[in-house]
């Protein structure tokens, strides 16, 4: 459930009954409002009162928390033999006091002997935590015990309260506590009570507790309380989305709502759209987070208050941080601390509720945290904060570039001078954990470039070439798209000409995969026209390699061989075994579409042997998938499922999204040979979104035109009609001339089976002209089913004598 504004800054409960000594032996006892001056020589003494129900009282915009309360409540469903405890924590603000009210107000008729609460203020501005002598003092008076059997000392308190609680059914809320030595005296010493502590420390030390870490509330419940607080009637979409991105903007945090949606209840002539708009736009949040005595940053302030000093520092630096998440070796680096103490300080953190660990060894800050600490770092001088993001940059640039070695396969022509290495980071001695690690940072790498964007051309570089295999390899290649040509303006700027070549080639190598094939063509020949008057010969091989494959996607397959033997011929020239390999698996692409399947075997075959002694797995993965491809294409369907399914596993082990895309294509296409359509569907609708969401035009192109073969092989020409005219504008807008005439000769099919023979004869003619043109395998075939379909086409128009479609 959720909760309402009285949480930890809320409404100000306080002890029920205090003790405070003075010097000449007198104590003053406040009780619910009472202030009795007890003299211990006085004759007559009024009879002990007792204060057995102090619950605050509960809310009527209590929303949500469903579970939480129910486990709460199920707490008392059974008697214990032994005292039961629960503990409740949670950041400030959350609303842990608000649940143990509200689930401790639903218990009072199973606690008899009464219910009470007790503020152990570990978090009240201008108190100390109480003292658990002190706190046992006033339940014992709440209890009735006479202020002079009181005795002195913790010990002695402790055993008379456990004595006089033997056989009772009570309710304890210990609220705000500091952690277990200021719970533990507290806690009666036999079963029937029910203890219910709330902190916004993890108190794992408590023996026998049982802990409910309370998170920030659900999207729809954060809605709803915001409704409630507010008193708003929510009718139209644009008030939904409004409050949406209030709440959203609040971190779901209940305070925070609280405190807005509270003030827009006593301004009901406001309108909630603009409220929204204003609040989003405002730089500093917390800010508006603050109504009369009651911040958020308050709440915040008083945990880091309570925080060593250096861990203070750290929290700080922790603001610095561009991304969204961290881990230790981040932090080490950002902090300047060894990794042992980083560890040490993040679990800290983690137990003062200060930062979220939302998977193990990762941890992050709420968002409104993050602003606070943010904030506070900005009172640091300015040196060292540019110290710490560039310890932390450097980091990230460090180790990306170590594990884009190893995703690259192939050794890649130096781009910019390097970075210090950080003191300490992980080790990636292959690719599979190269792979995890990019994936595991994606996020950072990214927020880092962003930050470098507005301060340091050079960093863009650097960062961007580091990350520059993984974003082949996964996408979205429009936003490494839009990386690079960062990268390329950003090297001009600092006349950085191997970076802006490396930038330009990375430009060449996405615009490719994503289709853009004449965008592809021109970065790519600009970064081999710098790497040529460089000397750079490695340089020069890759452009040449990729130049290659724009050719092959564009249809150009004599100047495709042509670039690509070029590009082999460099490659063996400095010996790069690897580069070899790439451009023989280029050629035996190239082969395949033009139907020279002996040719394609053999090249591939050569580099498979040259993927095996380099170890290069995702390479071998490629020149399977070829194999694959031709054993589809000359009709051996069971050894192109052999090879396909052993490409698809590498591809799945090392975590390649358009690899997996490609080799179920070609799986589905065995299976549409083999009649399996049912299992094709399926498999084509995965690879449709796969290529969607990476940006693969080319592949979306050729998925397309097999889902329309899919549907005409299940008698649905009108569904196979609408994916290869999909497919067809696709491929033209990309320029694939295989794809477009393939498009072409699917709609001819088509246009055949609905009888609209004028349209199939245009279509079909149009498609044997492309295959022609372009040399394409499929061009014997296509002609010879254009010759058969005009004298089908003859003999119907002389017997009917009319081209009308019916």
């Amino acid at each position: 459930m959720t909760t309402s504004p009285n949480e930890d800054v809320g409404e100000n409960f306080t002890t029920p009954m205090r003790i405070e000594a003075h010097a000449e032996g007198n104590a003053r006892v406040y009780m619910a409002g009472r202030d009795l001056h007890v003299t211990p020589e006085a004759s007559t003494t009024p009879a002990p009162v007792t204060t057995l129900r102090t619950l605050p009282r509960d809310v009527a915009e209590f929303t949500g928390r469903q579970a939480e309360v129910e486990q709460l409540l199920a707490a008392a469903a059974q008697p214990a033999q032994v005292v039961s405890i629960h503990t409740v924590d949670g950041m400030p603000g959350v609303g842990k006091t608000a649940l143990v009210v509200h689930a401790a107000r639903q218990l009072t008729d199973r606690f008899p002997d009464g219910q009470l609460f007790v503020r152990l203020q570990a978090h009240t501005p201008g108190q100390n935590p109480a003292d658990p002598a002190d706190t046992l003092a006033a339940l014992l008076l709440c209890i009735g015990v006479d202020p002079r059997n009181i005795p002195d000392g913790l010990e002695a308190r402790v055993g008379l309260w456990r004595d006089r609680m033997t056989g009772k059914r009570m309710l304890l809320v210990l609220d705000d506590a500091a952690g277990r030595a200021q719970v533990e005296p507290l806690l009666p010493g036999s079963g029937g009570c029910l203890v219910m502590v709330t902190s916004r420390r993890r108190i794992a030390a408590l023996d026998g507790a049982t802990p409910l870490a309370l998170d920030t509330l659900p999207p729809n419940d954060a809605h709803l309380l915001f409704t409630r607080l507010a008193h708003r009637t929510i009718t139209t979409a644009a008030g939904t989305d409004a409050v949406a991105r209030i709440v959203r903007l609040c971190g779901y945090l209940p305070l925070a709502i609280a405190l807005l949606a509270g003030r827009l209840a006593h301004r009901p002539h406001w309108n909630l759209a603009e409220f929204a708009d204003d609040f989003a736009a405002t730089r500093d949040r917390l800010s508006e987070l603050a109504v009369d005595d009651r911040a958020v940053a308050a709440a915040f302030d008083t945990s880091y208050r309570a925080l060593p000093t250096e861990r203070q520092r750290l929290f700080r630096r922790l603001g610095l941080h561009p991304g969204t998440d961290t881990d230790a070796y981040a932090t080490a680096a950002i902090a300047s601390i060894p990794l042992a103490r980083a560890r040490r300080e993040l679990e800290a953190l983690y137990d003062d509720h200060l930062i979220d660990s939302p998977a193990a060894g990762r941890y992050r800050l709420h968002d409104l945290l993050r602003t606070y600490a943010h904030n506070l770092a900005a009172g640091d001088r300015a040196v060292e904060r540019d110290q710490a993001l560039r310890r932390l940059l450097n980091y990230y640039q460090h180790t990306a570039d170590r594990a884009d070695a190893q995703l690259a396969r192939s050794p890649r022509p130096a781009v910019t001078a390097s970075v210090a290495p950080p003191t300490v980071a992980p080790d990636l001695p292959d690719r599979h954990r190269a792979q995890a690690w990019m994936v595991m940072e994606r996020a950072n790498l990214f927020a880092c470039i962003d930050h470098a964007t507005a301060h340091h051309h050079a960093r863009i570089v650097g960062l961007t070439a580091a990350i520059a295999a993984h974003l082949r390899n996964n996408g979205p290649w429009a936003q490494a798209t839009t990386l690079h040509i960062a990268a390329v303006t950003a090297a001009r700027h600092v006349a950085d000409q191997a970076g802006q070549a490396g930038a330009l080639h990375e430009l060449g190598a996405v615009r490719r995969l994503a289709g853009d094939y004449p965008g592809a063509t021109v970065a790519l020949e600009r970064a081999l026209d710098i790497y040529r008057t460089a000397g750079n010969q490695l340089g020069q091989a890759n452009a040449l390699n990729y130049l290659g494959g724009v050719r092959w996607l564009t249809g150009d397959y004599p100047g495709a061989t042509a670039v690509l033997e070029q590009a082999l011929t460099a490659y063996r020239s400095i010996g790069d075994r690897n580069g070899q390999a790439h451009a023989l698996n280029y050629l035996g692409a190239v082969r395949i579409a033009t139907g020279d399947y002996p040719g394609a075997t053999a090249v591939l075959e050569q580099a498979l042997a040259a993927y095996r002694d380099t170890g290069d797995r995702l390479g071998h993965a490629h020149a399977l998938h070829g194999v694959g491809v031709v054993r589809i294409a000359t009709g051996d369907h069971p050894g192109a499922t052999v090879v396909l399914e052993e490409a698809l596993d590498v591809y799945r082990d090392i975590g390649d999204r358009n690899g997996q895309a490609n080799a179920l294509n070609h799986m589905a296409a065995v299976q549409i040979a083999t009649g399996n359509y049912t299992g094709a569907a399926v498999v084509l609708e995965q690879v449709h979104d796969a290529y969607r969401y990476i940006g693969d035009r080319a592949g979306e192109t050729e998925v397309l035109n097999r889902i329309g073969t899919l549907h005409l092989k299940c008698g649905d020409p009108r569904q196979a009609q609408a994916h290869h005219q999909r497919a067809l504008e696709l491929a033209r807008t990309i320029r694939n001339q295989l794809e477009e005439a393939r498009a072409l000769e699917g709609v001819a099919r088509c246009c055949e089976l609905t009888r609209n023979y004028p349209a199939a004869l245009s279509n079909l003619r149009e498609a044997v002209s492309l295959y022609q043109r372009i040399g394409a395998a499929e061009a014997p075939a296509a002609a010879q089913s254009l010759v058969q379909f005009k004298v089908t086409c003859d003999s119907w128009r002389t017997g009917a004598g009319s081209w009308t479609d019916t």
